[in-house]
């Protein structure tokens, strides 16, 4: 009898162990809490991000085991985030983990002026796709525009906007510190993003955790002022 509970335990504990790794090096998964990516991502949508692509540091640890570690401002095995990319981060102020877009890259000029994007001092073109009411978590109704932007180098993505006169719609002008990533939400009227330079600002390298890959399936609520969140064909989605 003893020698079973042993057993058992020796491979409760591996698995354990094996569960931790691939959880530090290679996958996780990440649930939408709010809705600052609207319209790539809605609240209760499940992302699965991979690990690998920009290394791995404390903050790459699972279950807020990494605090344990020494802070350091290096990565293991680190690679340079791509202009475009979902990321998950945790917050440079708490341990809060945050999902944001990349838009700026270290050493690069960036600035809000009357809801426009401007990179190294020229404007992001932006097109407009369509108007429509998008019902919040609150229940509250917001007229909204969406754009497709495109980012310096031709990546496109969607964006929504309520106005140009948003809080953050002018941002002076800042540079990029090397090893960090200007990050915004593609919400632009309802994120708290790299743009509060008081207080999420530019997020440093050591701070990534990994870069969402898909969307594996949706907990958001369906209904007709939001049809795209029941579009079956987000689910599986390729983010990248």
């Amino acid at each position: 009898m003893k020698q079973d509970i042993l057993e058992w335990v020796r491979t409760l504990g591996t698995v354990a162990v094996l569960f931790l790794a691939i959880q530090s090096v290679a996958f996780a998964s990440f649930h939408i809490p709010s809705e600052s990516m609207v319209p790539t991502l809605a609240v209760g949508d499940r992302v699965v991000v991979t690990k690998f692509p920009y290394g791995f540091s404390k903050n790459s640890v699972p279950f807020g085991l990494g605090s344990f570690l020494p802070e350091t401002k290096s990565r293991l095995f680190q690679g340079v985030p791509k202009r475009g990319d979902i990321v998950v981060f945790k917050h440079t102020r708490d341990s809060k983990t945050m999902i944001k877009r990349v838009i700026g890259l270290p050493g690069e000029r960036i600035a809000m002026v009357g809801g426009q994007l401007f990179l190294n001092g020229e404007p992001v073109e932006k097109a407009l796709k369509r108007d429509y009411v998008f019902t919040r978590r609150d229940g509250q109704q917001a007229r909204v525009r969406e754009y497709v932007e495109t980012l310096p180098g031709g990546y496109t993505h969607d964006i929504v906007e309520v106005s140009d006169r948003a809080p953050l719609d002018n941002v002076k002008e800042i540079t990029i510190p090397q090893g960090s990533l200007f990050m915004m939400g593609d919400n632009r009227d309802m994120s708290a993003d790299s743009r509060e330079t008081w207080n999420l600002g530019p997020v440093p390298f050591a701070n990534l955790m990994g870069r969402a890959e898909i969307i594996s399936y949706s907990l958001g609520k369906c209904g007709r002022a939001n049809p795209d969140i029941c579009d079956s064909s987000r689910i599986l989605k390729h983010l990248q």
